[in-house]
């Protein structure tokens, strides 16, 4: 079964678009994280929760 990692993000409304998809690139390429849900409300603020695997290694004898 797979575990995963959450990262939740809160962007203020001010944030642009282009800010804001600069902010997930990065965590994206360098955290290996990847989008599990994206909130977008009516005043503009984003609420972005993100998701990485857990790897567990099994132990052998």
């Amino acid at each position: 079964m797979l575990d995963y990692s959450y990262l939740v993000l809160h962007l203020p409304r001010g944030t642009t678009r282009d800010t804001a998809r600069q902010i997930l690139t990065e965590h994206a390429e360098y955290g290996g994280w990847e989008l599990d849900r994206l909130r977008l409300y009516p005043d503009g603020r984003r609420d972005v929760r993100l998701r990485r695997k857990i790897i567990r290694v099994a132990r052998t004898m």
